[in-house]
């Protein structure tokens, strides 16, 4: 059994630090792909309602015959949602066939709806309710963080964000977790783009790892959880190989030198795509 090490978030709710993403992956191939990562070890699932593939996570979960207490389960609410929480959230737990979710958060602030701060009391609900262990947010800018902040009852878990070497979002990052707000990286390889810096290639060389455990490791070194995407068995397992990459202060300060402000996904101020 792969030991995964775990984030206590600021409920006291423990995520496994290392996670596994269904981002992009068809929904013909989900249950094929999250069984496979659940055999290789992974606990801690990530998709979202806006991937249409929740059902495949769901159906992978229940062939796997793992106990649900053993797993981690996170979805998100779509941005054309944001209104009707309560009933989008119903919903994923439909398609999931699950009692409750580990983490529910909201996709996108979406600031040209205003409707970000009405779907985080929802959220706050259905955490009271116990639908969900532990809500956070997703892409939040610092300002969208201020936001919720002054009429939440419940600080957001997580902040999940593109985040990789050469997109760090320093000011996103430090203003999360200010508030004690554990920070989440998507696209945590860069979506493959940051394995080829030669400062990645050469530490992978000098460990005997390959490019994708050396941004892996530095990752986790950070503090950060991270969620890979790949449907290959063989790389699900190349991820894991990752705990066992150790980086020194001066090898993570490389890594980090690559910032360049490489977005690859939407810029969370402007964008107001519905997900529907």
């Amino acid at each position: 059994m792969v030991n995964v090490p775990t984030v206590k978030l600021n409920n006291g709710v423990e995520i496994p630090q290392l996670g596994f993403g269904v981002f992009q992956v068809p929904p013909e191939q989900t249950q094929r792909s999250v069984e496979a990562a659940l055999e290789a070890g992974y606990r801690h699932i990530d998709t979202a309602a806006a991937y249409r593939n929740e059902s495949g996570v769901g159906a992978a979960i229940k062939a796997s015959g793992l106990s649900r207490g053993d797993l981690f389960i996170t979805t998100k609410l779509r941005n054309g949602e944001q209104s009707d929480a309560r009933r989008a959230f119903d919903n994923s737990l439909r398609e999931l066939g699950l009692a409750y979710v580990d983490l529910y958060l909201i996709h996108w602030p979406v600031p040209s709806q205003n409707l970000y701060v009405q779907a985080w009391r929802e959220l706050e609900r259905i955490y009271d309710d116990g639908g969900a262990r532990a809500i956070g947010v997703s892409n939040f800018l610092p300002e969208h963080l201020d936001a919720v902040l002054a009429a939440a009852d419940t600080v957001p878990a997580v902040n999940q964000i593109e985040l990789h070497p050469t997109l760090q979002q320093p000011a996103v990052a430090a203003r999360t977790r200010e508030h004690g707000i554990a920070v989440e990286a998507y696209s945590p390889l860069g979506q493959g783009e940051d394995l080829a810096a030669r400062a990645v290639t050469e530490l992978a060389a000098g460990h005997g790892a390959t490019p994708a455990q050396v941004v892996l490791a530095w990752q986790l070194a950070q503090g950060n959880i991270a969620i890979p995407k790949t449907v290959s068995p063989d790389r699900m397992a190349e991820n894991l190989g990752a705990l066992d990459v150790p980086l020194t202060e001066e090898e993570l300060g490389t890594v980090s030198a690559l910032e360049a402000g490489n977005r690859t996904g939407a810029d969370p101020a402007t964008a107001d795509f519905t997900q529907l």
